[in-house]
C-alpha cells in the first residue's frame, strides 16, 4: 500500500505547512487586533430599534424612498420590501428624546411627500437594546456550543490531536471572517450568526472526510512517515474538496452579485468562510494535527480479547 501511495503524484502539502501557519497567525492576530479596536457594526437585530410597516397601492419604488429618507437625515435607514412589492418595512437605529409613535410619523410623512403615492401605516414596533443585547449574548454563545459539542464529537470519532486540529481551524474561519466584518464595517445581524455556524457545519463536514481518509491510510500503511501518509491522504481527496467547494461558491458568488442588499452580508460571510475554511481543512486541521504528534498507534482500533483466548494459550 505504500508502494501505491508513493506512486501517486502526492503533492507535499506538509513541507509548506510552517508557512501556512505564519500565515494563519498573521490573519488571526490581525482580525483580532481589528476587532479589539473596531469591533463590530451590530445591526439593529442587536443594537434595537424602531421597525415601521408601510403599505403602498403600487408597487414601492425603494430606491426614491431611501432617497426621500436621506435627504430627511434619516440616512441609516434601512428599507426593504416585506412580503410582497407592496408592503415596504423601514427599520431605524434608536434615536434619543424621539418617541417610536412620532418616530413613525416622520416617516410616513417623509414617504408620502417624496413618493408622491398614498401610502398607510401597517405597523410601527420598538425593539429596545435590552433584547438587541439578549441576542447578541445568545448568538455568541451558540456558536461557542456548537464547537465545544464538535470537540467532543470529534474526540470520541477519531482521536484528541485530530479533534483539537478541527476546533482550531473553526475558530480559525470564524475569528478571520469577523475580522473582515470588523474592518469593512459591515453591518452584522441574524443572518450572519447563521452564515457564521453554516460555515462552521460546512468547514467540518470537509475536514471530516480528511480526518477519514488519514484514519483509513494510517491503519493500512505499513511504512510511511506521519507527513507522508497525511499528504498522501489530503491528495486523495483533493479533488473531492476542490469541486465541493467550487460548486458551492458558485451559488454563493451567485447570491452576492445578484441577492440584492436583504441578503448581501449573508452571502459575505459564507464566500468569506468558505473559502478559508478550504485552506484550514489542509492546512491548519490535519498541519496541526501532525504538530501534536498524531502517529499510526493513536488511530488504530483497539484490541478486543476473544473470549476464552486465555484457555486457548494454555498448555
Amino acid at each position: 500500500m505504500f508502494q501505491i501511495l508513493k506512486a501517486e503524484k502526492t503533492i507535499d502539502f506538509m513541507s509548506r505547512s510552517k508557512y501556512a501557519f505564519m500565515l494563519s497567525i498573521l490573519m488571526v492576530g490581525a482580525s483580532l487586533f481589528i476587532l479589539s479596536t473596531k469591533w463590530l457594526n451590530w445591526g439593529l437585530d442587536f443594537t434595537g430599534g424602531t421597525l415601521i410597516e408601510i403599505g403602498f397601492e403600487q408597487p414601492a419604488d425603494l430606491t426614491k424612498i431611501r432617497e426621500s429618507l436621506q435627504k430627511e437625515g434619516f440616512g441609516d435607514a434601512i428599507v426593504q420590501n416585506f412580503g410582497s412589492s407592496q408592503d415596504v418595512m423601514v427599520r431605524l437605529r434608536p434615536r434619543d428624546d424621539v418617541a417610536g409613535e412620532t418616530l413613525g410619523n416622520q416617516i410616513l410623512s417623509n414617504v408620502k411627500a417624496g413618493t408622491g403615492e398614498s401610502v398607510e401605516m401597517r405597523r410601527i414596533e420598538f425593539v429596545g437594546p435590552n433584547v438587541g443585547g439578549e441576542l447578541a449574548e445568545a448568538g455568541g454563545l451558540a456558536i461557542l456550543i456548537s464547537l465545544i459539542c464538535i470537540l467532543m464529537y470529534v474526540s470520541v470519532r477519531f482521536e484528541w490531536r485530530l479533534a483539537a486540529g478541527a476546533v482550531l481551524a473553526l475558530a480559525h474561519d470564524v475569528i478571520i471572517t469577523l475580522g473582515v466584518f470588523s474592518l469593512l464595517q459591515i453591518e452584522v445581524d441574524l443572518t450572519i450568526v447563521a452564515a457564521l455556524l453554516t460555515v462552521v457545519g460546512y468547514s467540518l463536514n470537509d475536514t471530516i472526510v480528511v480526518f477519514d481518509r488519514i484514519r483509513e491510510n494510517f491503519r493500512k500503511v505499513r511504512k510511511g512517515k506521519p507527513s507522508e501518509i497525511i499528504n498522501s491522504s489530503i491528495t486523495q481527496t483533493l479533488s473531492r474538496t476542490l469541486i465541493t467547494s467550487g460548486t458551492t461558491l458558485f451559488v454563493v458568488i451567485a447570491l452576492f452579485l445578484k441577492g440584492g442588499a436583504m441578503i448581501h452580508g449573508f452571502a459575505t460571510a459564507l464566500l468569506l468562510g468558505i473559502t478559508v475554511g478550504t485552506y484550514s481543512s489542509i492546512y491548519v486541521a490535519s498541519a496541526l494535527a501532525l504538530r501534536l504528534g498524531i502517529t499510526k498507534e493513536h488511530l488504530m482500533p483497539p484490541q478486543v480479547e476473544k473470549e476464552g483466548a486465555e484457555f486457548d494459550s494454555m498448555p
